[in-house]
């Protein structure tokens, strides 16, 4: 190389290392800066160390970083999962999936719990969900819709092929909305995991859109601690306005393309053994002795059986066991006490929460805030949480959350995860192997506020 081109070579890489100090410079100033104190062009906009630094913000509620990472968030990259479909070597999978392979604590490796999650869609979700909940020690039933499609179905399977402590429900249901088919996937792998040769002690049912917020030792404590042998099934004698759900019959109607749950003119026959009917949330926290309860005894037959043409039978029929006084683990006084799941309903909205802070146009139901510029984004009443809602999730006293989209809000379940990550491995009492990271170390790793 002769003298003047090698004074180009170094001119040129004088001026790309300033390029990216001025970017590391802009996006640390306007990230830090108060919103009066500055005027946002998402022309310039710069991602700087995406999305750890734009996490931090958004988990502390800055304005600017809701803006920014409304125009950040274009540039997500679906997780690969071409290993999943293809059906790689499973050292492979667990390396490049970053599963935590043994357990985290002696507290944990002695207390197993128990999942239950439905799926039929987004497979970058659902690998997020397991990957976040799994634990060498716990045991894991899938129940996959009916519907879904064979690609899909087979993708999960290359999956569970993996791991000894995770199966697929050995009967499937074609899933309804508000049907008994939901509530019969559930029981479908209780029938499974109580024939399981894994000892465990609770059992929790997630859905393909929820997503953890405390870690697994954060919900063996909260189990320990408040509800040492007892179920947590939120909820109340049923309501004047929802006992239309059981005074008639409702069918199911299942297509591939629309399932639904629609009213008959049949009225229903009382309640068997004289049951008082309860009305609660479809998500639990229950014993092992109580599963086995639920299989097995005449009255809890006897109101499965009652509530086949019930609409979301799931929403009444385990609290309503539950408060018998004779039931394992039964809490018959209870009300909705058991932070299991935090859901921004649209009817809470100005009470519980301060409303839903999605930021994209939808075809769904939207609602403006002109607070902070973004879309209100509800699915059946239920938020789907966009980036101004992260600092509510993390602040939530919930087990798990619910509604997420990844494919609509990527950068939501990047920076839950990738914080969600770093308190699992910040609170594990052996050595962290290198897999196990979700990133690499680089100057703006996140930061945890705990």
């Amino acid at each position: 190389m002769n003298p003047l081109d090698a004074t180009k070579s170094g001119f040129l890489m004088c001026i790309a290392v300033c390029v990216f100090i001025y970017t590391f410079i802009y996006l640390k100033d306007t990230l830090s800066a108060e919103p009066n104190q500055q005027k946002f062009n998402v022309n310039i906009a710069e991602c700087g160390f995406y999305p750890d630094e734009l996490c931090s913000a958004l988990f502390v509620g800055k304005t600017a970083a809701f803006k920014i990472g409304n125009f950040c968030q274009n540039t997500h990259q679906p997780q690969p999962l071409d290993c999943i479909r293809n059906s790689c070597n499973c050292s492979t999978v667990l390396k490049t999936l970053h599963f935590i392979t043994r357990p985290l604590s002696d507290e944990e490796g002695n207390f197993s719990l128990a999942y239950i999650i439905t799926i039929h869609k987004e497979l970058e979700m659902f690998v997020k969900l397991l990957r976040a909940i799994y634990m060498p020690q716990n045991i894991y039933c899938i129940h996959i819709d009916e519907k879904s499609p064979k690609d899909y179905k087979a993708a999960v399977q290359n999956i569970v092929n993996c791991f000894e402590n995770i199966f697929i429900s050995s009967k499937r249901e074609s899933v309804v909305y508000a049907g008994f088919s939901r509530l019969q996937a559930d029981i479908n792998c209780m029938r499974d995991l109580v024939h399981s040769k894994i000892q465990w002690n609770y059992v929790i049912n997630l859905c393909g859109q929820d997503y953890p917020i405390k870690t697994n030792k954060d919900i063996i404590q909260y189990i320990k601690s408040k509800w040492n042998g007892k179920n947590m099934t939120p909820g109340v004698v049923q309501p004047l306005h929802m006992k239309h759900r059981t005074q008639v019959s409702y069918r199911e109607y299942v297509h591939s393309g629309m399932s639904y749950v629609y009213p008959t003119k049949n009225i229903k026959a009382k309640p068997p053994y004289n049951l008082t009917i309860y009305f609660g949330t479809a998500y639990y926290i229950l014993t092992k002795e109580f599963v086995e309860f639920t299989l097995t005894d005449a009255r809890a037959k006897g109101l499965l059986e009652w509530s086949r043409d019930t609409y979301s039978p799931d929403e009444h029929y385990w609290v309503t066991l539950n408060r018998l006084t004779d039931a394992p683990g039964a809490t018959p006084n209870a009300d909705w006490e058991g932070n299991i799941r935090a859901i921004k309903w649209k009817d809470q909205e100005g009470t519980v929460h301060k409303g839903c802070k999605g930021n994209v146009d939808f075809d769904h139901e939207l609602k403006f805030d002109s607070l902070t510029n973004i879309h209100c984004h509800y699915i059946r009443d239920i938020c789907v949480y966009g980036l101004g809602d992260l600092q509510w999730i993390i602040e939530s006293p919930h087990l798990f959350a619910n509604k997420f989209e990844p494919a609509t809000y990527p950068l939501v379940m990047d920076c839950l995860e990738r914080r969600y990550r770093l308190k699992v491995l910040h609170q594990a009492q052996v050595p962290i192997e290198d897999h196990w990271r979700l990133q690499e170390e680089n100057y703006f790793n996140m930061k945890l506020n705990i």
